[in-house]
């Protein structure tokens, strides 16, 4: 970034000093009109030149180096891609497994709850057969 502005400032600095120069060169020149306005003419082509030519190489400098980074831009985003992809995968994976845990944890869930249920069912049972058994006297003090 700095570079790109203190060849912008260059640029600027050569133009605007051209120019200072020319005006002082119109002012002090002891040529004739003619002849100082071919000299400025010839001067300012110069520095239009000039300005153009620093322009195309500052814009040849950053094509440069936009061309050096794009490779590795390009690689890190396939990489990148490539973690999103798998972390993805993974998570659906991982999706899979859990919803597979909880039916399976579901399932025994509800096979103890009704394994428990039968033996609360058999055990009431039992009570009810033992305690028709049962023969209830009073007695009397």
């Amino acid at each position: 970034m700095s570079n790109a502005n203190g060849g912008l400032g260059f640029v600027f600095g050569a133009v605007i000093g051209a120019g200072i120069g020319a005006v002082a060169g119109l002012l002090l020149a002891p040529r004739s009109g003619e002849e100082t306005r071919a000299m400025a003419a010839d001067s300012m082509s110069d520095v239009w030149d000039k300005a153009v030519d620093a322009y195309e190489k500052g814009a040849n400098q950053v094509a440069s180096k936009i061309n050096s980074v794009t490779p590795t831009v390009n690689a890190k985003t396939d990489e990148l891609r490539a973690k999103v992809d798998l972390a993805r995968e993974r998570v659906d994976q991982l999706r899979s497994t859990l919803s597979d845990s909880v039916n399976q944890a579901s399932a025994n869930v509800q096979d103890a709850i009704n394994t428990v249920a039968s033996k609360a069912d058999d055990a009431a049972e039992r009570a009810e057969a033992a305690a028709a058994d049962v023969k209830v006297e009073n007695v009397e003090a």
